[in-house]
C-alpha cells in the first residue's frame, strides 16, 4: 500500500478513526445466547409468618381446640354506633355491664330497657391531659369510651404516679356507680383528645324508678355470687394444702369446654393457563411451563400469609382475645408498649409487625437513647426486643390515617401457642401443602393447572396471641 499525504501509518484518513481489524461487539451480540434470570417479581416477600409457624397436619379437614370450661362473661367493651358527631352506646352491647347481664336483648321490656339506659349516657370531650376521674373520689358515673386514649394512674406505695395502663375506645369503666357505689380506684386521664359517654348514678336511678324490670334486674345482680374460677376465669381445680391432722381433702375434677373451638381450613386457589406453543417452541433454554408454574404458587404462597393475618375467621388480627388487645399508650410503638405486650403472656418467640412500624420503634428508641437488641432468625440478623425478634410483615393493613397494628405470639402445640394449619400429600402435590394439577387442553390449544393451598391457623390458649392496636406511624 502506498502512503499519501492524507492517509496516516494506520492507514486512516488524516484525523480520522481507524477502521476495525476485527467483528464489533455489537454485530457478535446478534449471534450470542444472553444469560438471563429466571422471571423476577416484586410481590415475593420474606414470608416470616410462614416460616416460623409450627405446622399441623389436618387430616380431617378440621382441627379442635379442647380447653378447660371457662365461664363466659363478655369481653367487657361496649360497642359505640353513631360516629364521632352523635355517639351512642349500642343497646345490647350495655349487656357487657355486670348490672345489666341478664336483661334479654331478645324480648320488648328488656330491649326497651337497654334502649333507655343508652340513652342516658352523654357525651363529654376532653383536652390532653385533662382529668376525666380522680382516684379516691365518689365514683358517681360510668365511663364508656368513644374515641381517644384515656390513662389509667394510681399513687405508688412511695407517692409517685403508677402507670396502670391505657383506656381505648369501647372500653368501659365505673359500673359500680350502677349499684353500691364506691370511690374511683384510680385517677383516668385524657391522653389524646377523648369523647366519653357519661351516665350519672342519678340518671341511672330515675330510669329504674320508672321501670320495674330494670329494678328487678339491678337487685338480683346485687345479689348473685361472683363467678367461681381462677383468675383466668377457668373452672376451679379444688386442691388442699398447709393442712395439719385429718381435715377432709377436697374432691376434685378438670371440667372441659362443652363446645370446643373447631378450626376449619380455609382455601387459596387460582387456575393458571399456559397456551401449548408456549411450552412447545420456547421452551428452551428455558422451561416456560415451570417458571410460569413457580410464579403462581409464590402468589399463592403470599395470598396464603395474607389470610393467615387478615382473614376474618381465623386470621390472627381478629382472634386475639379481648384480655389481649391493648392499645399504644402515646401512638408510636415505644418500648413500654412491647413491654407490655410481653408481660401478659408466659413466653413469647415472635412479635409480628408492618417494616413501617419497626422502623417507628426504631426512632421511639433513639428518642429516648435506648439501644434495641438483635437476634439470628434462619440466618439472618433482625431487630430484637427483650431477645425476642421482631420481624416484618407487609400484610398487617395500615389504615388511611397511618395506624397499625404489631402483633406477638407464643407458638407451638406443646406450650399452646399459636400454630399453622394445613394439609400436605395432596394430589400432584407440588411442594408441601400446594398441590398443581393438570386439567384438560381446550379447543384452544390453552393447558390449565388447577393450583390449590389449604390453610388456617389456630390460637390454642387466649394468652398465645396479642396485639397492640392503635400504632401511629406518621408522628
Amino acid at each position: 500500500m502506498t502512503l499519501t499525504p492524507e492517509t496516516d501509518a494506520a492507514g486512516a484518513p488524516d484525523g480520522g478513526t481507524a477502521p476495525r481489524q476485527s467483528l464489533d461487539t455489537g454485530a457478535a451480540r446478534k449471534l450470542a445466547t444472553t444469560t438471563k434470570t429466571p422471571p423476577q417479581t416484586r410481590e415475593t416477600s420474606p414470608r416470616w409468618l410462614l416460616r416460623m409457624l409450627p405446622w399441623v397436619e389436618v387430616r380431617g379437614g378440621a382441627y379442635r381446640v379442647n380447653r378447660r370450661l371457662t365461664h363466659r362473661v363478655g369481653d367487657g367493651r361496649v360497642p359505640v354506633v353513631g360516629g364521632r358527631s352523635d355517639p351512642r352506646p349500642l343497646p345490647a352491647g350495655l349487656r357487657e355491664l355486670a348490672v345489666l347481664r341478664g336483661l334479654d336483648e331478645g324480648s320488648a321490656g328488656g330491649m326497651a330497657a337497654l334502649s333507655a339506659v343508652a340513652d342516658a349516657f352523654t357525651a363529654v370531650r376532653y383536652r390532653p391531659g385533662e382529668v376525666i376521674a380522680e382516684a379516691g373520689r365518689p365514683a358517681d358515673r360510668v365511663l364508656l369510651i368513644a374515641h381517644g386514649r384515656v390513662r389509667r394512674t394510681r399513687a405508688g406505695e412511695h407517692g409517685d404516679p403508677v402507670v396502670l395502663g391505657t383506656m381505648a375506645a369501647e372500653e368501659v369503666t365505673g359500673s359500680a356507680a350502677l349499684g353500691d357505689g364506691g370511690a374511683w380506684p384510680e385517677t383516668l386521664r385524657a391522653a389524646t383528645p377523648c369523647t366519653v359517654l357519661e351516665l350519672a348514678r342519678d340518671a341511672f336511678r330515675r330510669l329504674r324508678d320508672r321501670s320495674a324490670l330494670l329494678d328487678r334486674q339491678v337487685r338480683a345482680a346485687a345479689g348473685a355470687p361472683p363467678p367461681a374460677g381462677n383468675k383466668y376465669g377457668e373452672a376451679p381445680i379444688a386442691v388442699a394444702a398447709g393442712h395439719t391432722g385429718e381435715p377432709g381433702i377436697p374432691g376434685t375434677f378438670v371440667d372441659y369446654d362443652p363446645a370446643p373451638r373447631e378450626y376449619t381450613l380455609g382455601i387459596a386457589q387460582t387456575v393458571l393457563r399456559v397456551h401449548t406453543r408456549v411450552s412447545d417452541l420456547y421452551g428452551e433454554p428455558m422451561d416456560q411451563q415451570e417458571q410460569q408454574i413457580r410464579l403462581t404458587v409464590q402468589a399463592l404462597r403470599e395470598r396464603q400469609e395474607h389470610d393467615l393475618v387478615n382473614d376474618p375467621g381465623f386470621g390472627l388480627l381478629h382472634s386475639a382475645a379481648p384480655g389481649q388487645r391493648i392499645p399504644a399508650r402515646n401512638g408510636p410503638p415505644t418500648p413500654d408498649d412491647l413491654d407490655d405486650l410481653l408481660c401478659r403472656r408466659r413466653r413469647s418467640d415472635l412479635f409480628l409487625a408492618h417494616p413501617a412500624a419497626i422502623a417507628a420503634f426504631g426512632r421511639e428508641c433513639s428518642r429516648r437513647g435506648v439501644l434495641p437488641g438483635t437476634a439470628e432468625v434462619a440466618g439472618r440478623t433482625v431487630t430484637a426486643w427483650r431477645g425476642v425478634p421482631l420481624l416484618p410483615c407487609d400484610k398487617i393493613p395500615v389504615s388511611r390515617t397511618r395506624t397499625t397494628s404489631v402483633l406477638v405470639m407464643r407458638t407451638g402445640e406443646e406450650d399452646s401457642g399459636v400454630v399453622g394449619l394445613h394439609r400436605t400429600g395432596l394430589p400432584d402435590e407440588y411442594e408441601p401443602g400446594v398441590s398443581v394439577r393438570r386439567m384438560d387442553i381446550g379447543g384452544q390449544a390453552v393447558r390449565r393447572f388447577l393450583i390449590t393451598s389449604y390453610h388456617s391457623a389456630a390460637v390454642l390458649v387466649p394468652d398465645a396471641l396479642g396485639v397492640l392496636e392503635g400504632v401511629e406511624l406518621g408522628r
